[in-house]
């Protein structure tokens, strides 16, 4: 059976999946659509927690980050994982003892403001469409890859799918389809992983793999990958190239905002108790932690293998999956030397940021670009970061049930975290917007419904950033994060420790850090890019480590414009006590 057909096969089978669990487990009420009913067990709630939040960005393009970063990237696994803990400890128990269905509901009643619940529905949508953008684009690029259809086209598919599991369902079949959905990625990303980690090193651990010596070789995997990646201009794989203050804040912003991230925090509400919640937590980190080891083995296995598969050979044999992805153009070759062989190394290939390929193929028959060569150095191949862990397996010659599999657990991921964050958006419009501010006196049955109106919606704007992404994929993951690090994460976690912080300043921290940070996102990386180097940003800060700074302007704010105005009212210091009061 052709690659192709066991795609569609998997594919297929897992999409049925989660369809059958959405007719299973419609909501019949706000509380089933918003927090799954408070029934969910805090395993099933640790493995959806794990598939909401290891989102396309972790499981397709963090292995092509740390791939093409080296230990740089190590910053994405750090990060995120440490955030979790963060939210673990500091956030998540207070909140599921506040009880209600959103963010936004609990920065409302904190801050007894209807105008600061308007403000977190402002960053939420902000952020969650900013991360959406990412998952969707995850999307076309398996349809595209996989299913030989057009990116449009497959995310049109992404969106119907989600649309049916996510407006029927509410939270209640999201929970359960993530719980699917996770059993299907985590196999995924670990099987193809064991598979090279026994082929390279002869180990089928691939964590062990990962510091081991090759097969027939006394050479150890890492100490290859410096060495042959200093032969071809890059700097060592073990070595790090940003500077230590950009690592520390990028660290700091996915961290805390990982820990601000409305559709994770949610999750913590659909759990019958705070001790479930602590459960579900500790849950999640076991299941998150199989992919997370996982990932820098993953990165280093395919590193190698794409340099030991390209580099040098005539164009006119190249490997098929080489051709494969560049037909999607998302790997390009232009013959600089005019030598007919395909030579990878440091540099930009081409002028333009990614390919534009004209009707006409080359003397070769390669594919020829609208792109001018950027002549200043010799690399002649643009890879996109996002294709490693999809092309992983056809770079190393598994079968094709792998590839398969591989696939489908690419759209779990992507599917997954979609769904949580449609949820979010569809129940802060809903129900924050409506139900607690314009419209307090719509039935339940009324809500519901526009609960179902604004995911839908949601699902359509979703599908045009999926079409015309900003970026690749856990890049714009990164801005989300640091978006909801400058915004949510000081709100919530003073909300919850410093009584004294007013209305005034958690309104002017939210916005304060919301702007900032967005306003030096979009100026670096898409008014001005070509500024975007470490000379012209702030303190060497680059925009994925921005967040951090942009917190601290929120606390700041927060803190001081609080001292200066009046106090909360009684009933907030109470409201604080009982959440902090251990049950």
């Amino acid at each position: 059976m052709s690659v192709q057909l066991l795609t569609y096969l998997f594919v297929g089978l897992s999409f049925a999946l989660y369809i059958g669990i959405a007719i299973w487990s419609k909501a019949q009420s706000t509380n089933d659509f918003y927090v799954a009913g408070k029934g969910v067990h805090p395993v099933a709630n640790g493995m959806a927690t794990a598939a909401d939040w290891m989102s396309a960005a972790s499981f397709l393009s963090m292995a092509g980050l740390i791939a093409f970063l080296g230990k740089d990237g190590s910053v994405y696994l750090m990060g995120w994982t440490g955030g979790y803990v963060l939210l673990a400890l500091l956030l998540a128990p207070y909140l599921r003892k506040f009880g209600k269905f959103t963010v936004p509901d609990f920065i409302g009643e904190r801050y007894y403001s209807s105008f600061a619940r308007k403000v977190a529905v402002l960053c939420l949508i902000f952020i969650s469409f900013t991360y959406i953008a990412g998952q969707m684009r995850g999307v076309g690029i398996v349809f595209s890859r996989f299913l030989e259809v057009d990116i449009e086209t497959g995310v049109i598919v992404g969106m119907a799918i989600v649309f049916f599991y996510a407006v029927l369902g509410g939270m209640k079949g999201i929970t359960y389809t993530q719980v699917a959905q996770y059993c299907v990625l985590i196999f995924a990303y670990l099987v193809p992983a064991i598979f090279i980690s026994i082929l390279m090193t002869g180990n089928a651990i691939p964590q062990i793999g990962f510091g081991s010596t090759l097969v027939d070789s006394s050479t150890f995997l890492l100490d290859k990958l410096d060495q042959v990646t200093l032969e071809l201009g890059f700097t060592e794989y073990t070595k790090n190239v940003k500077s230590n203050i950009d690592i520390f804040c990028i660290t700091a912003a996915l961290m805390f905002g990982t820990a601000g991230l409305p559709h994770v925090i949610v999750r913590f509400f659909t759990v019958p108790s705070v001790g479930d919640a602590r459960k579900s937590a500790g849950y999640a980190l076991i299941f998150i932690a199989l992919l997370y080891t996982t990932a820098p083995a993953v990165s280093a296995f395919a590193r190698m293998n794409l340099i030991d598969s390209i580099q040098d050979q005539s164009y006119s044999t190249a490997p098929k999956w080489f051709k494969n992805w560049e037909e999607i153009g998302l790997i390009a070759w232009q013959d600089k030397n005019d030598d007919g062989a395909i030579r990878y190394s440091s540099g930009n290939a081409l002028e333009g940021t990614k390919p534009k390929y004209s009707e006409n193929r080359g003397k070769h028959g390669e594919r020829l670009l609208e792109n001018n060569p950027n002549q200043d150095n010799s690399n002649e191949v643009y890879i996109d970061r996002d294709i490693i862990v999809l092309a992983n397996p056809e770079i190393a010659q598994l079968p094709g049930w792998v590839i398969a599999l591989v696939a489908a657990g690419g759209l779990a991921a992507a599917l997954s975290t979609a769904a949580g964050l449609l949820l979010v958006i569809s129940s802060s419009i809903s129900h924050d917007l409506l139900k607690k501010t314009y419209m307090p006196h719509i039935t339940e049955r009324l809500e519901l419904k526009y609960a179902r109106i604004s995911a839908a919606i949601a699902i359509g704007i979703a599908g045009v950033f999926g079409i015309y992404p900003p970026a690749f994929v856990a890049q714009v993951v990164a801005f989300a994060f640091g978006l909801a690090a400058a915004t949510f994460f000081p709100a919530l976690f003073l909300g919850i420790f410093y009584k004294r912080l007013n209305k005034e300043g958690a309104i002017a921290g939210m916005l304060g850090g919301l702007i900032f940070t967005a306003t030096y996102i979009i100026y670096f990386k898409f008014i001005n890019p070509s500024l975007n180097v470490e000379e012209y940003w702030l303190m060497s800060i680059s925009p994925e480590g921005i967040g951090s700074i942009g917190m601290l302007i929120n606390f700041v704010l927060a803190i001081t414009i609080s001292s200066l105005t009046k106090q909360p009212p009684k009933e907030v210091y109470d409201m604080v006590d009982m959440i902090r009061k251990p049950s």
